[in-house]
């Protein structure tokens, strides 16, 4: 469930539909990009050290850097090293084949420095930074076996020109997730990593810092079910803390939300209890999201539409309520509104409609419309959204009298608002600015 980029998306979609295996390694789904004048000079003393150039370059699949060569300064003497990831074509059926190469350069020329055997086939992210208050630079790699089930995370530092795993970290734990970030906003970075659940072991969050002796100082939390697969978002949460809103997919294949805080050097959790924090629970795809853009994210949980109570669940309609964590970490209500979590909008009620609007799905038309609910009937026609896929049916809508919303692509979200007669006074009726307010789309 982490967000990858589009490009990964495309390729990944296209390796299912071509018949390829999803774990296949990127390197044989594209054509590997031009080198730059650098990156030649790097590659040439690479075959050049390993006496071959029957080697495959190897490139992480997400993060910061998605390039097999990445030129940073690794050792923090103020210098540059390259770091390069490939395999040997023609290695030992026994032998790991991934490999990291460490080239340093000198009168404007690049050598080989230090090679080392990687964990895994395949490089899943790569992260650099400083962790804690000491300021010795982490290589942080992320690798992964072929089919990409297993990932474990390993540290590297790069000293007196070998690259080496201190061994205050090396436990080999399959990993979920992982990032580097300020959690506690100390201005001092912390590595997080999400185990998913394993057997009868649930998950667990835990963070690492480096102190100025040089140790890994660890916090550790169970979560809340046997969460396995994560959607990450980051946000405010209470008065001021930083939150991880965990949006984790459970044993019954719903999703449901977990939000970490750190505070005083150790992990926390808003939802003490596995009860509360299924009460977030809803159809996968549902995720957090911050509704109003002002830098705290709400949770999704979705309720039944006024008039559908008595319907078969297959029948009926949802409203969704986001919910947020307010001062001294309480649980509540937002906003309430539609979301359409397929064609990926939001349309977030007007106060004066909470309780008094359902809405209600036109077949005919394809359309979504909010109409008027009281005495347990639905009345009159407040708003119309439809999503057009093709020019002639934008065109038809806009010619109609409907208002252009969004777009994504050749998909048009447009709103429609009749022009009912407000017959008992009721004040429910909104304007096109109204309806441009509510609307949103979630990319």
């Amino acid at each position: 469930m982490k967000k990858i980029t589009a490009v990964i998306t495309a390729l990944s979609v296209g390796a299912v539909s071509s018949g390829c295996t999803f774990g296949a390694s990127i390197d044989t789904l594209m054509t590997p990009p031009k080198l730059s004048s650098d990156q030649e000079q790097i590659y040439s003393a690479l075959t050049k050290s390993l006496g071959t150039s029957n080697i495959s370059l190897k490139y992480p699949k997400s993060g910061k850097y998605l390039s097999a060569f990445i030129i940073e300064d690794i050792d923090g003497d103020g210098g540059d090293e390259a770091l390069v990831f490939y395999e040997r074509n023609n290695h030992a059926a026994d032998e790991n084949p991934l490999r990291i190469k460490v080239l340093e350069k000198e009168d404007g020329q690049w050598s080989s420095a230090y090679d080392i055997s990687a964990a895994g086939s395949e490089i899943e992210e790569v992260m650099i930074s400083r962790l804690g208050n000491n300021d010795r630079v982490n290589l942080i790699i992320g690798t992964s076996l072929i089919n990409r089930s297993e990932k474990t995370v390993s540290i590297y530092v790069y000293s007196d020109g070998k690259l080496l795993e201190p061994p205050e970290f090396s436990d080999n734990k399959s990993y979920a997730y992982i990032d580097v970030t300020d959690l506690d906003l100390d201005g001092q970075y912390e590595l997080l990593r999400l185990l998913g659940a394993s057997g009868e072991k649930g998950a667990v969050a835990e963070t690492f810092k480096l102190d100025e002796s040089g140790e890994y100082t660890p916090s550790y939390i169970e979560l809340s079910d046997k969460f396995s697969d994560f959607d990450i978002s980051y946000g405010k949460v209470g008065d001021s803390e930083m939150g991880v809103y965990l949006d984790a997919l459970s044993g019954t294949g719903s999703v449901q939300t977990d939000v970490l805080y750190m505070k005083d050097g150790a992990l926390h959790k808003v939802f003490g209890t596995a009860e509360e924090s299924k009460r977030t629970s809803r159809p996968a795809g549902c995720t957090c999201f911050d509704v109003d853009g002002d830098g705290s994210i709400e949770i999704p949980v979705q309720t039944t539409a006024p008039g559908y109570g008595d319907s078969l669940e297959s029948a009926q309609m949802k409203l969704t309520d986001w919910m947020q964590i307010g001062s001294e970490y309480k649980f509540k209500k937002r906003y309430t509104s539609y979301y359409s979590v397929n064609d990926g909008y939001i349309f977030v009620f007007p106060e004066k409609w909470v309780g008094k609007v359902t809405v209600r799905r036109d077949t005919v038309n394809d359309e979504i419309v909010f109409c008027e609910y009281s005495n347990g009937e639905m009345g009159r026609e407040l708003l119309r959204i439809f999503c057009a896929g093709d020019v002639p049916s934008r065109e038809d809508r806009l010619s109609g009298g409907y208002m252009l919303m969004h777009t994504k692509g050749e998909t048009a979200y447009l709103a429609f608002i009749p022009q009912s007669v407000d017959t008992e006074g009721d004040g429910l009726s909104i304007t096109m600015g109204d309806a441009a307010v509510g609307f949103r789309y979630r990319d």
